[in-house]
C-alpha cells in the first residue's frame, strides 16, 4: 500500500495533525515565521477600523489560519499530542464531520474569547490550542463518568471548573514571560467542546 492510499484511508484526526505539522515545517524551512504570524495569526486589533496589515489574510479567516502556525516545535508537539490522544476518541463518537465542525467552531470561539480580553492587542495569537481545547472538552464530556451520581449540567460545570482552574494556574506560572499564553482562548475553546459534544452526537445519530 503506497503512502497516498494510506493517507486517504487515515483518520481525519491524523490528517489534521499532518497538515498542521506540514505547515509549521514549511514556514520554518522558509525562515518566514515572523511574516507568517502577521499574515495568518489572529490579531484582535485588526477587528477595529483603521488597523490593517497589507497582504494579510482577511481577519475573518485568521482564527483558522492561526491553528496552522506555532511558535516552536514544543508548541506544535504538545498541541498535536493532545489532538492525537483526544481527537480519535471524539472522531469515533461524533464522526469526521462532527470532529471537523467541532474543531472549526472551537477555533472561532477561542478567538472570540481571546478578543474579549485582548481587544486592543496588536500581537498575533497563534497555535491550535483553542481548537484542540474544544476537542478536549468534547472528549472529557463524552468519556468521563459523573461521580457520586452527579450528572447533567452539574457534571459539565465540574469539568469546566476544573479546566478553568488548570488554565489559571498555567497563567500564573507564566506571568512575566515574553511568550504569553492565550489562556482565555483555551477556556472558551474547552467550553465550546463541552456545549457542542452532545448536540453533535445527537446530530450524527439523528436518523438512527
Amino acid at each position: 500500500m503506497d503512502w497516498q492510499t494510506r493517507l486517504a484511508q487515515s483518520s481525519l484526526t491524523t490528517k489534521i495533525i499532518l497538515v498542521t505539522a506540514l505547515c509549521w515545517f514549511l514556514v520554518l524551512a522558509l525562515g518566514q515565521e515572523n511574516w507568517a504570524y502577521g499574515f495568518g495569526g489572529f490579531i484582535p486589533l485588526r477587528l477595529e477600523d483603521g488597523f490593517e496589515i497589507p497582504g494579510a489574510l482577511p481577519v475573518i479567516l485568521t482564527p483558522l489560519s492561526a491553528t496552522l502556525l506555532h511558535a516552536d516545535f514544543m508548541h506544535l508537539a504538545f498541541n498535536m499530542l493532545l489532538m492525537f490522544v483526544c481527537g480519535k476518541g471524539v472522531e469515533q463518537a461524533l464522526g469526521g464531520r462532527g470532529l471537523i465542525g467541532l474543531y472549526v467552531i472551537g477555533a472561532y470561539v477561542a478567538a472570540g474569547g481571546h478578543y474579549l480580553f485582548n481587544a486592543d492587542s496588536a500581537g498575533p495569537m497563534i497555535g491550535a490550542s483553542g481548537a484542540v481545547s474544544a476537542v478536549i472538552g468534547a472528549y472529557a464530556l463524552l468519556y468521563s463518568k459523573p461521580r457520586n451520581g452527579v450528572g447533567g449540567w452539574r457534571h459539565v460545570a465540574a469539568l469546566a471548573g476544573a479546566w478553568i482552574v488548570i488554565q489559571l494556574l498555567i497563567g500564573l506560572t507564566t506571568l512575566g514571560s515574553p511568550a504569553q499564553i492565550a489562556i482565555m482562548a483555551h477556556i472558551f475553546g474547552f467550553g465550546a467542546g463541552l456545549l457542542l459534544a452532545r448536540p453533535l452526537l445527537l446530530w450524527r445519530y439523528r436518523d438512527a
